[in-house]
């Protein structure tokens, strides 16, 4: 026996926008992609997933100070080093 999980209604627009697509659309889409158009559904829903949600846990927030000076003394000294904050030197343009 399936079980039967919950179901949405789902509407194409009328017309391709920022906020939606046609079935015209969606059908090419899927055409190129060799997926139907469930499929199609699924795997945009999981690209936006992975671009708007955390993909990694919370943690506690920022460091302490305490926390910050003691990576700063264990992080290797190096003689003769020059940090920049710029790729580029601006001051020889």
């Amino acid at each position: 026996m399936t079980t039967l999980s919950a179901q949405i209604s789902f509407r194409y627009r009328l017309k391709d926008s920022a906020t939606g697509v046609t079935r015209a659309t969606a059908k090419r889409l899927a055409e190129v992609l060799g997926v139907d158009e469930t499929q199609l559904i699924h795997l945009a829903l999981h690209d936006l997933a992975t671009k708007v949600l955390p993909q990694y846990e919370e943690d506690e927030g920022a460091i302490t100070k305490a926390q910050f000076r003691q990576i700063k003394k264990s992080v290797p000294k190096f003689k003769d080093i020059v940090v920049r904050s710029n790729l580029f030197d601006t001051e020889s343009v």
